[in-house]
C-alpha cells in the first residue's frame, strides 16, 4: 500500500523514495535554462523533472490581483501570460528530460492544457492542491487511466474524499463484457502531503498526517515541501510512510522565477537527496534518533505533529481563495440567462470572492441572474 508504481513494473517506496524536482515555470519559457535545469536536478540526484503548463485564462481572471515583483507590482494574471509558451517547449522538454533517465512530469491547470499533455504521452500525471477541487480537471485525467500523483495542501478530509471519488470513477467504462462487469476503478493514486504557503514554516507540517492518510484512503502517499530546510520535513516524511518527496528546484534564490525565493538552489538539493539516501538506508528509526538529537526533539516533534488532518495555520488564510471556485468572466446583469461561455472555473486568490463550488457548474448554464454581478467575482447561489 506504500509503493508508487509506473509502467515497466518500477516502483517507489519510502525505501526507495521518487525525487522529484519541481521546476514549475522557473525556466521563464527559456528553452537553456530549462535544459540548465534539467541537467542540474539530475546532478542533484532527481529522479523526476516536474513542469507547469500554464495559460492565464485557465487559472485566473484578469480581476484577481497583484503580485509584488522585485522590478515592482504586477496583476497576477500578466505575470502567467508571461509564463505561456508553446506546446513544442514541453515536448522538447520531455525528450531532454527522459535522454537524461529521468522521469517527466508536468501538472495541467486546465482542459486545454490536460489536453496538451495528453498527447505528449506521459507515463504519470500530478494535479496541484488549487485544482483537487476542479471536478471537470480531475474527472478527465480520471479517463487516461494513468498513475495521478494528488496534492492535498489547504484542503480538508472531505476535500480529498471528493477528489478521489471522482478520480477512482476512471471513465465509467466496465471490464469484463458481461453482466458481471467490474467498473473501471480509475488510475493508481498518491496523495502528497502538502501545505499550502511560500514558504511553509517546517513546524506547520504535521507529518504523522500522512500515515493517517494512508489508513483512511488506502492509497500510497508522499509529500510536497514548500518548507526552506532541505533535509528536515522531507527525513521525517520518510519516516512517516513517504514514496514521493517533490520540492521546488532554482538555479538561485535570486532568479526571477516566482517560485524561486523557496527553492532549493542545486547544492541544497544534492543536501537532500543525499539526506534522504541515508535515511533509507538507515531506517526510520535511526534517523528519527539522529534528527531529534542534531535538532532537538522538541523541533523533531513539533515538525511530526498530532496526525490529525486539518488546515495549517499558514495556509488557513488561503482556503477557498488558492481553490477553484464558479467565478463569472464578464460584467453579467440581473436578469441576464448566464450562458456557459458566461463563467469558468478559477482560482479566486485575494480580492475576489468565492463562488460555488466547480461541481455546481454543469447547473448553471440557463439559470437568470438575480442581480449585478461583477466580472471576476464568484457566482453564488443568492446571485442566480
Amino acid at each position: 500500500m506504500n509503493s508508487v508504481f509506473l509502467p515497466g513494473n518500477r516502483a517507489f517506496s519510502p525505501e526507495a523514495p521518487l525525487v522529484i524536482a519541481e521546476l514549475g515555470t522557473s525556466h521563464n519559457g527559456d528553452p537553456a535554462k530549462a535544459r540548465e535545469m534539467i541537467a542540474a536536478a539530475s546532478e542533484a540526484g532527481a529522479g523526476c523533472v516536474k513542469f507547469q503548463m500554464v495559460y492565464a485564462d485557465e487559472i485566473l481572471h484578469p480581476n484577481t490581483g497583484e503580485v509584488a515583483l522585485p522590478g515592482g507590482k504586477i496583476r497576477l494574471y500578466d505575470r502567467f501570460r508571461q509564463l505561456e509558451v508553446p506546446p513544442g517547449f514541453y515536448a522538447d522538454m520531455k525528450e531532454y528530460v527522459e535522454s537524461l533517465g529521468l522521469l517527466f512530469l508536468c501538472t495541467p491547470f486546465g482542459l486545454k492544457s490536460a489536453a496538451q499533455l495528453r498527447e505528449l504521452g506521459p507515463e504519470m500525471v500530478k494535479i496541484a492542491s488549487p485544482e483537487l477541487n476542479f471536478t471537470g480537471l480531475l474527472r478527465e485525467i480520471a479517463s487516461w487511466n494513468l498513475p495521478v500523483l494528488l496534492s492535498c495542501g489547504v484542503s480538508r478530509l472531505a476535500d480529498i474524499e471528493r477528489a478521489l471519488a471522482v478520480l477512482r470513477s476512471g471513465t465509467g467504462k466496465t471490464e469484463g463484457g458481461s453482466s458481471g462487469a467490474v467498473k473501471n476503478a480509475g488510475p493508481p493514486l498518491c496523495l502528497l502531503h502538502c501545505v499550502t504557503s511560500y514558504p511553509a514554516p517546517e513546524t506547520d507540517y504535521n507529518l504523522r498526517v500522512l500515515r493517517s492518510l494512508q489508513a483512511v484512503f488506502g492509497v500510497p502517499v508522499g509529500l510536497s515541501d514548500h518548507s526552506l530546510d532541505p533535509e528536515l520535513v522531507p527525513v521525517l516524511a520518510l519516516g512517516q510512510g513517504a514514496s514521493v518527496i517533490e520540492k521546488h528546484f532554482c538555479l538561485s534564490r535570486g532568479d526571477s522565477g516566482l517560485d524561486d525565493p523557496i527553492a532549493l538552489p542545486p547544492e541544497l538539493f544534492a543536501r537532500m537527496t543525499g539526506a534522504l539516501r541515508r535515511a533509507a538506508r538507515d531506517g526510520a528509526e535511526k534517523t528519527l534518533a539522529e534528527l531529534s538529537r542534531e535538532r532537538g526533539a522538541e523541533l523533531v516533534e513539533q515538525v511530526l505533529g498530532r496526525g490529525v488532518k486539518t488546515l495549517a495555520p499558514s495556509e488557513e488564510a488561503n482556503y477557498e481563495r488558492s481553490n477553484r471556485s464558479i467565478h463569472a468572466l464578464r460584467d453579467i446583469r440581473e436578469g441576464e440567462i448566464l450562458k456557459p461561455e458566461d463563467f469558468a472555473v478559477l482560482r479566486t486568490e485575494k480580492i475576489l470572492r468565492p463562488g460555488l463550488a466547480p461541481c455546481r457548474e454543469p447547473f448553471i448554464a440557463g439559470r437568470r441572474a438575480k442581480n449585478f454581478i461583477a466580472a471576476g467575482e464568484g457566482i453564488r447561489f443568492e446571485d442566480i
